[in-house]
C-alpha cells in the first residue's frame, strides 16, 4: 500500500502532546534503557515495538476494565487497547527522534458483518527516509505481527468482501473521534462498542 502522509512537516511526527507525553519520567527511563542496549535507530525502533507488542497487555484480550489513553498511563498500567498501545509506541519512538504517526483500519468487531465495525489503530514509522506500518496490538493465536521494514506483517488481514477497509493515511496526531470515545466510555466493555466505525471527511 502507498501511504498518504497527512502532514508536509516531518517534525509534526516528533511532536509531544498531552497524550503522546514522552517526557514523562517512566517513558524516559525506558527510552534510556533501549538506547543503552541498542545502537542504531532501526534497532531501537524494533526494540520499542517488541516491548509494546509483548509487554503491554491488550485490554480486550485480558478482559480488562480500565481505559488507558496517554502513553505514560499505558506504560505504567502495562495494558491498553490498540489505540493506547499505538500512543505508547509513538511516544517511545518520538523520544528517540524517530518520526512516528498513526494509521487506522476498519475491521469487523467479531469477524462478521452482523457484529458491526470498529476502527483498529496502528502506527507508521519513518526510517531511512521511508515510511512503513507496524502494528503493536499484541500477538495471540490467529494474530501475529512483526517489525518489518520491507514487507508489512500486521495483526489483521483486511477482508473487503466483509466491508473492512485498510486506510492509507498517516496522521501526526490520533483521531479526535478516537480520543473522544476513549474519554467518554465508562470501561473497556463499553468502549468495545463505542469505538468509531470508520474514518470520514479525509481527502
Amino acid at each position: 500500500m502507498e501511504l498518504i502522509i497527512k502532514s508536509n512537516s516531518l517534525t509534526d511526527f516528533l511532536e509531544e502532546t498531552d497524550i503522546i507525553n514522552y517526557r514523562h519520567p517512566a517513558i524516559q527511563k525506558l527510552v534510556a534503557q533501549i538506547k543503552k542496549e541498542k545502537k542504531t535507530k532501526s534497532e531501537r525502533a524494533e526494540a520499542a515495538f517488541n516491548f509494546v507488542r509483548d509487554e503491554i497487555r491488550h485490554s480486550f484480550d485480558i478482559d480488562g476494565k480500565d481505559i488507558t489513553i496517554t502513553a505514560s498511563e499505558t506504560l505504567e498500567k502495562k495494558e491498553g487497547i490498540c489505540f493506547a498501545k499505538a500512543h505508547l509506541l509513538a511516544a517511545l519512538l518520538r523520544a528517540m527522534e524517530i518520526p512516528c504517526g498513526f494509521c487506522y483500519q476498519k475491521v469487523t468487531r467479531k469477524g462478521t458483518i452482523e457484529s458491526g465495525y470498529a476502527l483498529h489503530g496502528l502506527n507508521a514509522v519513518c526510517l531511512e527516509d521511508r515510511w512503513f506500518r507496524v502494528d503493536p496490538r499484541g500477538n495471540k493465536p490467529g494474530i501475529s505481527s512483526e517489525f518489518c521494514i520491507n514487507q508489512e506483517k500486521l495483526a489483521y488481514v483486511i477482508h473487503p468482501e466483509l466491508g473492512e477497509e485498510d486506510y492509507p493515511y498517516v496522521f501526526h496526531r490520533p483521531l479526535a473521534e478516537v480520543i473522544q470515545a476513549m474519554k467518554t466510555s465508562q470501561d473497556c466493555g463499553e468502549l468495545f462498542y463505542r469505538r468509531p466505525e470508520s474514518i470520514s471527511g479525509v481527502s
